[in-house]
């Protein structure tokens, strides 16, 4: 090495030095000087995280070969009941038939049911997707895409259009099954077996705005959202874009298999910003197989109210955590009321599974069929306790609770006025609530005007000076919030409000 070379490599020694001392130094300041001296003694025995360098596919193209025939455009044609609603941004519109909390999803999302849906009665057109899942022309789609269909044609990615008929619908996940009345065979693609990974890559295929055959991709962004459609929320969250008429339409693995179907988004401008939701496929299976079998899908019922445990319904309750599913009260005559289930029981396990929350308490059972003998483990009173119920099948009415406003009123620090139930026609248990200081404690936990108190700390209640007693009793034992069973139009639910805020 000549001299100047030496010279050189001796000055980028000396800065590389340099700069090593920099950032010690900068790392002492920072962090302590411990750290110019060797590992901090907390991290000594760990590694960083690494991973293999991982490649996005070089193309998605023979993935599309593959799937694109089995997708298909689904026109359908809807005749709607007339309407005296005047307002022109939704008369007619069969939004009343979905979720309220999807509505707003879905005004931005497929064309059924949207402002340019039917209008004022009459017949209109909705547009969407599905897809092939047999070679006999069984075809899936969302129920919010062929609900009140009058006729459904469905055109295939070679541009032949083929009638077909409704089988079945499930409202509740959105989905239904159609069938082509040609006989086929058809190109076909099946359900994955397996939920994705989050981070794997997705393809969906579909119909945004009637343009047909469209592609875009993306990965998983997440698993088992609840976006408040309903109790059996699990959608997958993807960031492939999807716009309006993607509802019904597939999302594909890198196997080609079907991952998910479409159905919602979150948009403030109606179109994408990769924020999309798909039902898993796991799901679809269940339902498709219901919906062909029997045009309908039973689920299975325990009876039971159920509201998710939050830290101050847990402390209320003595518990040590917050697993598991908080029982509000079983129905009369129903399977969990012969079993003995009562409210304040906490629901634990299904089968010696373990139960996370109320939300995966719901998918459970809903997911088992009428008739099955479930073991059902839960908390009571600190001990835990075991029940078999046979479930029984899930209803469609839903109960009202009618109210009067008028009646005795007495104060309390709650933010609350209330009065017996039984004075202000709220039925014969209870204690009523009058009226409610929008700023105070008990506001601020849901509580309003119209609800009932059924119990205070685990005992029943039907005077204000009950309600007040439960107060004192929860402070005097050491409760750091106080645990209220509420009753209202929607159901009961238990309510823990912090004795610091009780007065």
């Amino acid at each position: 090495m000549s001299q100047a070379h030496q010279n050189t490599a001796g000055t980028l020694r000396s800065r590389a030095l340099a700069s090593v001392a920099a950032v010690a130094i900068v790392a002492s300041g920072a962090l302590g000087a411990t750290f110019l001296q060797g590992p901090h003694p907390a991290f000594a025995q760990t590694a960083p995280i690494t991973v293999e360098a991982a490649h996005a596919p070089a193309s998605f193209a023979d993935v599309v070969d593959k799937v694109k025939p089995a997708v298909v455009s689904v026109r359908v044609r809807v005749e709607q009941a007339s309407t005296s609603r005047g307002d022109d941004e939704n008369p007619g519109s069969r939004l009343d038939n979905i979720p309220p909390q999807l509505r707003e999803f879905f005004r931005r999302f497929g064309e059924n049911g949207m402002p340019n849906g039917p209008r004022r009665g009459g017949r209109g057109m909705a547009q969407g997707s599905g897809f092939f899942i047999s070679a006999d022309g069984y075809v899936v789609t969302n129920n919010h895409v062929v609900d009140n269909a009058k006729t459904v044609e469905l055109t295939t990615d070679d541009g032949r259009t083929l009638s077909a008929k409704v089988l079945g619908t499930d409202p509740k996940s959105d989905l239904a099954l159609i069938k082509v009345d040609e006989g086929g065979p058809f190109p076909y693609v099946k359900l994955a077996a397996t939920a994705p990974r989050v981070g794997d890559w997705v393809v969906a295929i579909g119909n945004p705005f009637g343009l047909g055959g469209t592609v875009t991709s993306g990965i998983v962004s997440a698993r088992g959202r609840d976006i408040g459609a309903g109790p059996y929320d699990d959608f997958l969250q993807i960031d492939a874009p999807i716009n309006r008429g993607n509802s019904g339409g597939p999302t594909f693995n890198l196997r080609g298999e079907v991952v998910g179907v479409n159905t919602a988004i979150a948009s403030p401008s109606g179109g994408s910003v990769g924020l999309a939701f798909a039902i898993p496929s796991q799901t679809v299976q269940a339902v498709v197989d219901q919906l062909e079998k029997n045009g309908k899908v039973e689920r299975g019922y325990l009876g039971l109210q159920i509201q998710a445990l939050t830290p101050d319904l847990a402390d209320g309750l003595g518990l040590k955590n917050q697993k598991g599913a908080l029982v509000n009260g079983a129905q009369s005559s129903t399977p969990a009321a012969k079993a003995g289930l009562q409210a304040g029981d906490v629901v634990t396990s299904i089968n010696g599974e373990p139960i996370t929350d109320a939300r995966e308490l719901s998918r459970r059972i809903a997911s088992l069929k009428p008739g099955t003998k479930v073991e059902v483990g839960y908390l009571r009173d600190g001990s835990q306790r075991n029940a078999t119920v046979e479930l029984g099948s899930l209803p469609t009415e839903t109960a009202s609770l009618q109210r009067d406003d008028e009646g005795a009123k007495s104060s309390l620090r709650l933010g609350l006025q209330l009065a017996p139930a039984s004075r202000t026609g709220a039925g014969d248990e209870g204690v009523a609530v009058v009226n409610v200081d929008p700023d105070g404690p008990a506001a601020q936990k849901g509580i309003a005007e119209g609800d009932v108190i059924l119990e205070v700390g685990g005992k029943a209640v039907s005077t204000p000076n009950d309600v007040a007693d439960g107060i004192k009793a929860a402070r005097d034992g050491g409760k750091k919030a106080v645990l209220m069973r509420v009753k209202n139009a929607q159901g009961t639910r238990f309510v823990a409000i912090g004795l610091a805020n009780a007065g």
